[in-house]
């Protein structure tokens, strides 16, 4: 069996009409493909992006969550509690400006 390549050799022979109708052709299946590869990355660029603003979501309701949680236990330790654990971070972290306990739903400090 005789060796035959993977393209149409017609494709470059010179014609005076088909030659350049070939070129648009061969114009419009690059265009075409290309239009194919952008709609992929567009489809799969959305894609990540709605995974992001999920992953985001939960994100801000957890940190908004451990906020509140760190306020709730604020306001029950005693003073003693606070100072021990401020004396207990690394050198690294600033210790709260204010040692002030936070008041009580009640109005006394706890």
């Amino acid at each position: 069996m005789a060796f035959q390549p993977p393209y149409s050799p017609s494709l470059f022979r010179k014609r005076d009409n088909a030659s350049g109708a070939s070129v648009v052709a061969i114009d419009n299946k690059i265009e075409q493909a290309m239009d194919l590869v952008k709609n992929h990355l567009m489809y799969a660029v959305r894609e990540e992006v709605e995974i992001l603003k999920e992953q985001i979501r939960e994100l801000v309701e957890k940190n908004s969550q451990l906020e509140r949680e760190n306020t709730l236990l604020k306001t029950l330790a005693s003073p003693e509690q606070l100072e021990k654990f401020q004396s207990c971070l690394s050198p690294e972290e600033p210790a709260p400006e204010s040692s002030q306990v936070p008041e009580a739903p009640g109005g006394s400090a706890v």
